[in-house]
């Protein structure tokens, strides 16, 4: 700590009101897995986005934010306490297992918010790490918008994941196919550790890197895990239950990561690295808007099969330490995996359920489901609106009321919804919380984001994200926010990295 206390104070670290409350305990595993690492300053730095919400759950001064802010979450200044540092992680990359780590995000520290809870405060585009294999370490405004976007999308969705606390602009261009105006982003996280974290403990740190990082994720994310022995199984247990639940979360609302590696897994079940990211209009598996994944490993239908595969790795990864005898270790670990699918299946067909208002369950629901979800796709019918619309009974505005088998379909599902002990207002109800009314359209992003980076106008951008903020919520305001992009728009559109 001393080398890393002497190259801080060189920078300057500045007292300040934010709020801050520091206790760094990722510096107290073994330093294999990080290398402390100051963010590398920038010219001219300006706070473009500050989420005033989040900010006031963290604990935190907006006043103070405005005032030292830009300083500290361009990295230039280092507040008290903060210990940054850049975390090592490995990973499988479309398949591709490859040694990584941030090679363009800072940890400052954790932060013990007002409830107690601890959560990363990581900048993302702060400059180049030990881990940027010839990347600059920098980031475009658009991605990092895009982030905040998506992310705070989520958030209001009701779906774990990261948040966005702020856009800095750094005053500066990168270099990518153009020249484009540089940004850093604010993450807060339960915390940065991956399914690849423990992918490269395992490579790279030797048996007893690995336990003590087992002993830390459960300590962090799943204290109710109590035992000494068995420690490494239950937390991939744990882990395989809170992906099974996201991913299906994920699936009920059509949201398509586009870069599910491993290394964008986490362990605490977060949604998190938002890059080519989108959402699905027209219903359709096979949708990808990833312009990297030309093979459609990460296509909406695949996400699940995916995270299936991922979880796999994280138990490779745990093989040393779940048991002493090399046998009953792959054993608990394989039969720990193949729990993944059916708790996925039982969490999705619960979602659907909701979406649909039964409230209990019952022997044929899931082909009720993917009846509709057939008839859809051959409608090419919009995912959300669908539900939207079956919500609130406009079924004449609804494409997939053309299809041949739709009365028919309708009639059973009307007969299993009056069937219920419950009333029907009460299924109606569930619907409303199940479906949202909007979500972030890619082309509604894409005009805000235009705005945002070309003309310097946020307030579109700003009114978006709060509409997203109450998706449930059914008001008039945000119809113009749940139409459809014309086929012409959304043919061949695609999202992109932003490395």
């Amino acid at each position: 700590m001393l080398q890393v206390e002497r190259k801080v104070n060189d920078m300057g670290t500045i007292r300040t009101a934010i709020g801050w409350k520091w206790d760094n305990s990722y510096t107290r595993l073994p330093e294999t897995l990080y290398r402390m690492q100051l963010p590398t300053p920038v010219s001219h730095p300006q706070l473009a986005l500050v989420n005033n919400a989040l900010a006031e759950q963290l604990g935190l001064s907006i006043e103070e934010l405005e005032v030292d802010g830009a300083d500290i979450l361009s990295g230039n200044k280092i507040a008290e306490g903060s210990e940054p540092l850049a975390q090592a992680y490995a990973g499988h990359q479309f398949g591709h297992f490859t040694m990584l780590g941030d090679g363009r995000a800072i940890l400052l520290g954790e932060h013990i918010d007002p409830s107690g809870r601890r959560v990363d405060i990581q900048l993302k585009g702060s400059g180049r790490t030990p881990y940027s294999r010839g990347g600059d370490g920098r980031a475009a405004l658009g991605p990092m918008l895009r982030e905040y976007i998506i992310s705070e999308a989520l958030h209001g969705l009701g779906i774990p994941t990261t948040r966005s606390l702020a856009v800095v602009e750094t005053g500066e261009e990168v270099l990518r196919e153009t020249r484009l105006p540089g940004a850093i982003l604010t993450r807060v996280a339960s915390s940065h550790l991956r399914v690849g974290t423990f992918q490269y403990a395992a490579n790279w740190g030797g048996a007893d890197v690995l336990e003590q990082l087992v002993d830390y994720a459960v300590q962090r994310h799943y204290p109710d895990i109590k035992t000494d022995d068995g420690k490494a199984i239950a937390l991939l247990q744990a882990v395989i239950e809170q992906q099974a639940k996201l991913i299906a979360k994920w699936q009920l609302v059509g949201f398509i990561h586009g870069v599910m590696n491993t290394d964008n897994m986490t362990i605490s079940g977060e949604s998190i690295d938002f890059g080519p990211c989108a959402f699905m209009n027209s219903y359709d598996p096979e949708t990808v808007f990833s312009s990297i994944d030309t093979g459609g490993r990460y296509a909406y239908g695949n996400q699940p099969q995916i995270a299936g595969w991922n979880l796999a790795r994280l138990a490779e990864a745990l093989l040393p330490v779940i048991h002493s005898d090399s046998t009953t270790s792959l054993e608990q670990a394989q039969e720990a995996v193949m729990e993944f699918g059916k708790l996925y299946e039982r969490y999705w067909l619960e979602g659907m359920r909701a979406k649909l208002g039964l409230q209990h369950e019952e022997q044929g629901d899931e082909q009720l489901v993917i009846d509709l979800l057939v008839m859809m796709q051959e409608t090419k019918a919009d995912y959300t609106n669908t539900f939207r619309d079956l919500t609130l009974g406009h079924i004449e505005e609804m494409s997939v009321a053309k299809h041949n088998d739709w009365e028919a379909w309708h009639s059973r599902w009307e007969e299993r919804l009056h069937a219920q002990d419950a009333d029907t207002k009460r299924a109606y109800e569930l619907m409303r919380s199940s479906n949202p009314a909007i979500i972030p359209r890619n082309h509604i992003v894409e005009e805000v984001l235009e705005a945002a980076v070309k003309q310097g106008n946020y307030e579109q951008l700003e009114q978006f994200v709060e509409a997203l903020q109450s998706p449930y919520a059914y008001t008039s305001e945000q119809q113009a926010y749940s139409e459809p992009p014309s086929e012409q728009v959304e043919c061949g559109y695609q999202t992109y990295c932003g490395t």
